[in-house]
């Protein structure tokens, strides 16, 4: 580990790494229960493909296999039973036909719509029983948390819920 991260990790106190701990049991447990919904049409990892098509547009396959951290043929596996069930289309990539290019399909942005809706929902219920003064602070400290974690800023659809047509 270098010098500069092992002394910042000094800086932070075991009750943070406590709180970001409990507060992600809860996020994770919520992100379970909204997949667990779908009754087995898909898994977690193909709902990761879906969000992540929805979230940056067309993708390849090479890409898929690196957002999963997957061989690529587990990917392609991935993406098959996905274009079998009608959430994504996979067709030549215009500009280099050696490669396949996976966008969402209508029912494949309605099931990704649907779920995440779910999930707004559910965290708008927890918010709701937060003070008020707490929940107002807390944007800003996850945004930031968000980002020191790599996480790519939203784009205009995916901040606003949805609302855009991506069709």
């Amino acid at each position: 580990m270098a010098q500069g991260v092992a002394e910042e990790q000094e800086d932070v106190h075991p009750d943070e790494v406590d709180a970001v701990m409990a507060a992600t049991r809860v996020l994770v447990a919520l992100s379970a229960r909204s997949v667990a919904g779908l009754d087995g049409q898909i898994t977690l990892p193909q709902f990761r493909v879906l969000v992540m098509v929805a979230s940056t547009g067309p993708v390849n396959l090479g890409a898929v296999a690196r957002a999963l951290g997957v061989h690529p043929s587990n990917a392609t596996r991935a993406c098959d039973r996905l274009v079998a069930a009608g959430l994504l289309d996979r067709r030549d990539d215009p500009g280099d036909r050696r490669n396949l290019t996976l966008d969402l399909t209508s029912a494949g942005r309605a099931l990704v719509r649907r779920v995440m809706d779910d999930r707004r929902a559910a965290i708008a219920e927890i918010l709701a029983r937060m003070p008020d003064e707490q929940r107002r602070t807390l944007a800003p400290v996850l945004e930031s948390f968000a980002a020191a974690g790599g996480e790519v800023p939203a784009t205009d659809v995916w901040a606003l819920g949805w609302t855009t047509s991506t069709a």
